[in-house]
């Protein structure tokens, strides 16, 4: 798994395009601070720039890093969050214009897959975590389920867990509304 890793961190520093597992189903993913690289994958995915994606974070310490204001209840619902949880922020900054929705909001989840911690600690900025599949078609579950069409375009497809057929789905979507309130959009 090292080695898989510090190959994925050059590529990812040289602004490339990764296919890489998840604590969800597989993603497109790239260094989230990299505007050239994020630009690509929403050409890949043939998604409405309007859209915002997922970043991925290896912990709770660099949210301060992305939203200027962390609501209160934002940190015990983190410290005790069991499943794979995607949160929407407001108040996104030091990210890509394009990651950021109109509304200055920004979904941000931190992972508890082990690739992906590594991966992020290792690179030193967040990740992309886009579902493998072009806009509007269905989210592939397992890996051999994604287009030949999206593998081609990546740069690299990280062999990592290719075998394992269970089957996984996007992860639970809560946006804070103020700093006690929040609302489940995907359970």
């Amino acid at each position: 798994m090292e080695e898989e890793i510090e190959k994925c961190i050059t590529l990812l520093k040289e602004g490339k395009v990764i296919l890489y597992p998840t604590d969800t189903v597989w993603g497109i993913g790239c260094d989230a601070t990299c505007e050239e690289a994020v630009s690509r994958i929403y050409s890949i995915k043939q998604r409405n720039e309007k859209k915002s994606m997922i970043i991925l974070l290896d912990s709770m310490q660099r949210l301060p890093m992305y939203v200027k204001k962390i609501p209160l209840i934002a940190w015990d619902l983190l410290a005790h969050v069991t499943r794979p949880t995607t949160f929407v922020y407001q108040s996104a900054y030091n990210l890509p214009e394009k990651l950021i929705h109109s509304d200055g909001t920004i979904a941000i989840r931190i992972v508890q897959h082990d690739f992906c911690r590594r991966l992020i600690r290792g690179l030193g900025h967040p990740l992309i975590s886009t579902s493998a599949n072009i806009a509007g078609e269905p989210t592939p579950q397992t890996f051999d389920k994604i287009s030949q069409e999206i593998i081609r375009q990546m740069d690299y497809v990280v062999s990592q867990e290719q075998s394992t057929s269970v089957e996984f789905k996007p992860s639970r979507l809560i946006k804070f509304l103020d700093d006690y309130n929040f609302t489940i959009i995907r359970d």
